[in-house]
């Protein structure tokens, strides 16, 4: 992969966790902007028809998580940040385990919140209470409450934020595509 492309791509990864785990929304600009200059790189460095079909393949492949947004399961922010990833990575084979480790991390944040309640009678008196304070705390916070505010009452699980994690592992660990 392009070391501007990866770079483009790193960026966007960042930008879209932070937005998702902040407001719960992946920006269409961003991710349209991200776009337009991975095909302006791709003219730029004189990319053959291999890869722009890969990059295109790649951009359908996001087909695969229509069902999962038509049901509630996914946002739609969070398909088009696959599709997107899918042109700047290209092809299935960079994308399968972008979504296998991203689904594998959004499995254990789900048990998570659903194991949360029922630990919390088995935490010592003493840190509960410690922890409920915190708690209060936290919701009182104005940064947090302004966190709470953008995000407009959107809640579940960030799944552009692990879409992204698991892409920069891929670029990081030189996975396929990279």
């Amino acid at each position: 992969m392009d070391i501007l492309l990866a770079l483009l791509t790193s960026v966007l990864c960042v930008q879209v966790a932070v937005s998702d785990l902040y407001a719960r929304r992946v920006s269409n600009r961003w991710l349209l902007t991200a776009l337009a200059i991975g095909i302006a790189l791709m003219l730029w460095h004189g990319a053959d028809l291999a890869q722009w079909r890969s990059a295109g393949l790649g951009f359908l492949c996001a087909a695969i998580l229509l069902p999962c947004y038509a049901i509630g399961w996914m946002g739609a922010g969070d398909v088009k940040f696959f599709a997107v990833l899918g042109a700047l990575l290209g092809g299935p084979g960079a994308l399968l385990p972008v979504w296998i480790v991203a689904s594998l991390l959004a499995g254990l944040h789900a048990m998570a919140v659903l194991a949360a309640p029922g630990i919390g009678a088995r935490i010592p008196l003493g840190l509960r209470f410690a922890l409920e304070n915190t708690q209060a705390r936290l919701q009182a916070w104005p940064p947090h409450q302004r966190m709470l505010a953008a995000r407009h009452g959107r809640r579940g699980i960030p799944y552009a934020t692990y879409l992204a994690v698991a892409t920069l592992l891929l670029l990081l660990l030189g996975g396929p595509g990279a």
